[in-house]
């Protein structure tokens, strides 16, 4: 078998709302082969970036568009390709957008992989730690506290065991960081875990102080206060308080998680499949997580394709524990896309037993929402 295409699809809804919802728009990745078998994937960055990055021309031999790497080979060999597509942009793709296009066509071959022979993902992974996965509920924050406790109770009462809270208008006010937080409290009750991600809105010293005006609404973690590169920040921030530190969702290969777990001294490593090359890098980076005696966990707030394969790599490592599970009204490209919907049952997630990732496109939707490359 060999790969004959690369197709990137951008999906995008008629009005995008200015707010840090990233699944209102999609760029997912089709990869063909001779044997007629079809592999997805998604990228969750900029997507003419992606494309420019995917279907550029050769340039020279550490700079190419990753189409003209990748055709011709044998999608088995993934972590041959991984090498490949990372060697030859050296240059110009150690991080960023270069590791979410790799990312893309990364999570795509090992669909193929799934469907040709007959088995899910995870277990091609040498997974099977978890047959179902608690998740939590993803929102952003109530524009009002009071918003804040009653979208926190309505998503208890769906079923929900844990609730994240994130993004503006934290860090607008100290008065209204602290009225947020108690009652998102208050909205998910004493028995719920509680989350609360800052979407990066905090200096160092803020960010010990918040953490420690929060401990008594007992958060389960306190996600990304700090900028990314503020390592030494991470450092001083989780080692003034008692709530564990979250981050790794803008990092985008294991060199930078390193230096997060090392010098940042989180506590939580939360990985993307869509940022951070796919599921080929997601296992080593799980790996170093583990290595440290760290929680692995998820991250992801765009279509299905993303949460299916956040399923099966949560399954594969032995270091994982919950499933971030958006339930942002407002953002439907999630609820077309695929034609399969992945659901909560009796406050679980099943991971899928169907080959490959589990999921096909929904073309119809497909249709209605891409958008023309120009």
């Amino acid at each position: 078998m060999r790969i004959t295409d690369v197709e990137t699809i951008y999906l995008r809804l008629p009005s995008i709302r200015h707010e840090a919802d990233s699944g209102q728009d999609a760029l997912i990745v089709r990869v063909h082969t001779d044997a007629g078998i079809t592999g997805i994937g998604e990228v969750d960055s900029a997507p003419m970036a992606v494309y420019g990055m995917i279907h550029g021309p050769y340039s020279h031999e550490v700079t190419s568009g990753l189409r003209e790497i990748v055709v011709g080979e044998d999608p088995f060999e993934t972590e041959k390709i991984w090498h490949k597509m990372y060697q030859r942009n050296i240059y110009s793709g150690r991080r960023g957008v270069a590791i979410h296009a790799m990312g893309g066509i990364d999570m795509a071959l090992w669909d193929i992989k799934g469907k040709a022979l007959g088995l899910p993902v995870w277990k091609l992974l040498g997974g099977g730690f978890h047959s179902k996965i608690r998740p939590y509920a993803s929102t952003l924050f109530g524009h009002t506290p009071e918003e804040t406790r009653e979208r926190g109770q309505r998503f208890v009462d769906r079923g929900f065991s844990a609730v994240k809270f994130g993004w503006a208008p934290l860090g607008q006010s100290e008065q209204n960081d602290i009225a947020l937080v108690r009652e998102a409290r208050r909205g998910v009750g004493e028995n719920a875990d509680l989350m609360i991600d800052a979407g990066l809105c905090y200096d160092t010293k803020t960010a010990i102080q918040r953490a420690k005006q929060f401990e008594e609404f007992r958060p389960y973690w306190f996600e990304e206060p700090l900028a990314p590169d503020n390592y030494d920040g991470y450092r001083r921030l989780s080692e003034s308080t008692s709530l564990r530190i979250a981050a790794g969702e803008e990092e985008s290969n294991r060199q930078s998680y390193i230096e997060l777990m090392d010098r940042g001294q989180i506590d939580v490593v939360q990985v993307d499949l869509t940022r951070c090359g796919g599921f080929t890098e997601a296992m080593k980076i799980a790996a170093l997580a583990a290595d440290r005696c760290l929680p692995c966990v998820n991250h992801g707030f765009t279509t299905y394709i993303n949460v299916a394969s956040a399923l099966h790599f949560l399954a594969s490592i032995p270091n994982s524990f919950i499933l971030e599970f958006v339930v942002e009204e407002g953002t439907h490209l999630r609820e077309e896309i695929t034609r399969q919907d992945i659901r909560v049952v009796d406050g679980w997630v099943n991971v899928p037993q169907e080959p490959g990732l589990g999921v096909t496109l929904n073309e119809d939707a497909v249709e209605r929402y891409r958008v023309a490359w120009k």
